[in-house]
């Protein structure tokens, strides 16, 4: 496994544990559409969360919110609607981001609900 995509998955390690601890259960990881991927789909009885993930190393120039432009916001969304046509739910969908810094001190969590 390359070394950015070791990173990547660490990263969504973390924030599925952090999710977890929050009463969240994830329903899917790394779904895959033509579209692209999203990182984590979790649910918590209210919303649907779908999860894009950015780690980045502790004094990173670009903060990982940065990274999800429009065009990513595009992706994910029409990677989010195939995967609502596949699986029905009652539950609000939403979009939210997830922050991973990487230093000395440990990996730091900065979760966005609502994203986009």
């Amino acid at each position: 496994m390359s070394g950015a995509l070791d990173r990547g998955r660490r990263g969504e390690a973390l924030v599925g544990r952090y999710l977890e601890e929050g009463g969240w259960t994830i329903l899917a990881r790394n779904y895959r559409s033509r579209y692209g991927e999203i990182d984590l789909i979790a649910e918590n009885g209210t919303f649907l969360a779908f999860v894009e993930v950015k780690l980045r190393k502790k004094g990173g120039r670009v903060p990982g919110r940065e990274a999800v432009d429009g065009r990513k916001q595009d992706r994910l969304r029409k990677t989010a609607l195939l995967y609502l046509t596949q699986n029905e739910t009652a539950l609000q969908p939403r979009f939210d981001v997830a922050e991973v810094e990487e230093g000395a001190g440990g990996p730091v969590i900065t979760y966005l609900e609502n994203a986009f």
